[in-house]
C-alpha cells in the first residue's frame, strides 16, 4: 500500500491508496426519461430527492485521483460594455445599479445585446458565471415593454429556481411584476392561489410545471419567452421528455435562452429542435474539476469509514464541507451521527419541504455551519461560494455526477479539495480486473510464425510443461510488482498511464 497525504488546512490527513493502472474514461449514464407515467413517485424521483434508480457506474477508483490545476493561466477578459450601456428600462437600469454591477461577466457582456434584439441565445458557460442575470435582464426588460408578454424559467432543482427567484425579486423591484415558484416540496395551494393572479413571470422545475399543465392551473398560450437554464443538468435528470411536453405548448413565436455548460449530444439535439437561429455564446474556460483537488479515502469497514469522517471533520474547523451521501435514509443517519460527535451540520434531501432545506442552505451560507450533508440534489444550483471540500461519503452515480458534485468546491479562482471514501474490497476488485484484462489482451499477442522452421528459435526450458510448475509467480503477482506499480504514483491527467514521482 502506498500512502498518499492530503493537506487539509495545514493538518495531514492520511489517505491509502494502491497504485493501478488506469482504464478508459467511464462513458456518461444515459439517463432517458422514458415513456414513464408521471405518478407522485416519479415527482418525488425528479424534484431532486437522490432516489434515482438508474443503474450504477463502475467508475475506476483512479478516476477520483486528480491534482488540481491552480496554476492554469487563463486570458483575462476586457468587457465591451457596461452595465449602463445597454439600452434597458430605467426602473431595470436603477435596481442594476442598486445591485452595485458595473462591469458585466464575459457570458453577461455577450449575451445581454443579443437578447435584447429579440434573438434566441444558447449561453455556454461555467456554473458560477452569472448566467441569470445574461438571461434576466433582456427577459425582464421585455416584460416592461410589453403588457401581454410573459416568460417561463425552467430549471433542474429547486434550489436553483429559488434562486434564480430571489434574482428576479431584485431585478424587478419597484414594478408591479407577479411571479409563480412551481416547485416540489412547497404546498400545492399556495402555487395555485399564486397562478390565479395570472403571473407574468413563472419559475419551476420541469416535473411541477408539467403537474400544473396536467391539472390546467398553467397555460403556456400566452408565454412568448422561455428560458432553460443548466440544461445538461435538466437532461442527466431525465428531464427530456417533460421539457419537450413543455417546450411543445409554447407558442411557435417566441424568444428561447438557453444555458448549459456543455454542448454536446442530447444538448446539442434538444435544443436544436426548439432554438430558432440562434446566437451562441461560448465562454466557457475550462472544466470546473480543474481547480479541485482530487484524492481518495479508503476504510475496510462502515465503523472505519465514519471514525475517518469524523476524524477529518474535527481536525479542521475552520472549512466549509459538503458530504454527499447516496440515500435519503442515509444523509439523516449520517446527519445524527455527526452531531452525537460534536459536530454540528445541515442535511438536505428530496423529503425535506422547501421550508426546511431553504433554512438548512441559509444557516450553511451565513456559517452558522460549516458541514452540508446531502444527496444529489446539492449538485447544481447551490450557490455557496466559500465551500473548500467536497467529501464524497459514497460513490456517485455516474461520473457525470462526480463531477457536478466536486464543482461545489475550487469557486472564485480557488483551490478546492474532494476526497471519495472507496472500500477496499472494491479498490482490490479493480485492481483484478485490470489485471485481467491485461492478461487477456497478452494472451491474444502470439509471435510470427516462421514458414521456414529452420529459422524457429529453440524452446526455452521454462516453457516445457514439465516446467511450467516451477516458472515463477503467477501473471498477477508480476505485475503488481513491476515497476509501474512500485513508489508513490499519481495519474497523469494527460495520459493513461500512471507516472511515478
Amino acid at each position: 500500500m502506498v500512502s498518499v497525504a492530503v493537506a487539509v488546512h495545514h493538518k495531514v490527513f492520511m489517505v491509502y491508496s494502491q497504485s493501478r493502472p488506469s482504464v478508459g474514461r467511464s462513458s456518461r449514464a444515459a439517463h432517458s426519461g422514458g415513456n414513464r407515467r408521471f405518478s407522485s413517485h416519479s415527482r418525488r424521483r425528479f424534484s431532486g430527492g437522490g432516489g434515482r434508480k438508474n443503474k450504477k457506474e463502475n467508475i475506476h477508483p483512479s478516476k477520483f485521483i486528480c491534482a488540481a490545476k491552480p496554476d492554469i493561466k487563463e486570458e483575462v477578459y476586457v468587457a465591451k460594455h457596461t452595465f449602463s450601456d445597454f439600452d434597458i428600462l430605467p426602473v431595470l437600469e436603477r435596481n442594476i445599479r442598486a445591485k452595485k454591477f458595473v462591469t458585466p461577466s464575459p457570458i453577461q457582456d455577450q449575451s445581454i445585446p443579443v437578447g435584447l434584439q429579440g434573438r434566441d441565445v444558447i449561453g455556454i458557460a461555467n456554473t458560477g458565471t452569472g448566467k441569470t442575470v445574461a438571461f434576466a435582464i433582456p427577459a425582464l426588460n421585455k416584460l416592461m415593454l410589453n403588457r401581454t408578454s410573459k416568460v417561463l424559467i425552467m430549471a433542474p432543482t429547486r434550489e436553483l429556481a429559488s434562486q434564480i427567484l430571489d434574482e428576479i425579486k431584485t431585478l424587478t423591484r419597484g414594478t408591479k411584476l407577479y411571479w409563480a415558484l412551481l416547485i416540489g416540496g412547497s404546498p400545492m395551494r399556495f402555487q395555485l392561489n399564486d397562478l390565479r393572479r395570472s403571473p407574468r413571470i413563472v419559475i419551476g422545475t420541469p416535473g411541477r410545471i408539467k403537474d400544473h399543465i396536467e391539472r390546467g392551473s398553467l397555460s403556456l398560450s400566452q408565454f412568448d419567452t422561455v428560458v432553460l437554464d443548466e440544461v445538461d443538468r435538466m437532461l442527466d435528470m431525465g428531464f427530456v421528455n417533460d421539457m419537450r411536453t413543455i417546450l411543445g405548448k409554447l407558442p411557435d413565436k417566441r424568444q428561447s435562452f438557453f444555458y448549459s455548460a456543455t454542448m454536446v449530444g442530447d444538448v446539442s439535439r434538444l435544443i436544436g429542435e426548439f432554438a430558432l437561429d440562434p446566437v451562441t455564446v461560448s465562454v466557457k474556460t475550462g472544466d470546473t474539476s480543474d481547480r479541485v483537488d482530487q484524492n481518495i479515502v479508503t476504510y475496510s469497514t462502515p465503523e472505519e469509514r465514519k471514525s475517518k469522517l469524523v476524524d477529518l471533520l474535527q481536525h479542521d474547523t475552520s472549512h466549509k464541507f459538503i458530504i454527499f451521501d447516496e440515500t435519503k435514509r442515509g444523509v439523516d443517519r449520517l446527519s445524527r451521527t455527526l452531531r452525537a460527535e460534536g459536530i454540528h451540520n445541515e442535511a438536505i434531501h428530496g423529503d425535506k419541504t422547501q421550508g426546511q432545506r431553504q433554512r438548512a442552505l441559509d444557516h450553511f451560507k451565513r456559517g452558522k455551519s460549516r458541514v452540508l450533508i446531502a444527496t444529489d440534489v446539492a449538485a447544481r444550483g447551490i450557490d455557496v461560494p466559500d465551500v473548500t471540500h467536497v467529501i464524497n461519503y459514497a460513490t456517485p452515480q455516474s461520473y457525470a455526477d462526480y463531477v457536478h458534485r466536486i464543482g461545489r468546491a475550487g469557486r472564485a479562482g480557488r483551490t478546492g479539495f474532494a476526497l471519495t471514501f472507496i472500500e477496499e474490497s472494491a479498490m482490490h476488485a479493480s485492481a483484478r480486473s485490470v489485471s485481467s484484462s491485461s492478461s487477456r489482451q497478452r494472451a491474444h499477442v502470439r509471435p510470427a510464425r516462421s514458414k521456414s522452421r529452420t529459422h524457429q528459435a529453440p524452446r526455452s526450458r521454462s516453457a516445457s510443461p514439465h516446467n511450467r510448475k516451477s516458472s515463477g509467480r503467477s501473471r498477477t503477482q508480476q505485475a503488481h510488482n513491476s515497476p509501474q506499480y512500485s513508489g508513490s504514483s499519481r495519474l497523469s491527467p494527460a495520459t493513461t498511464e500512471w507516472q511515478s514521482h
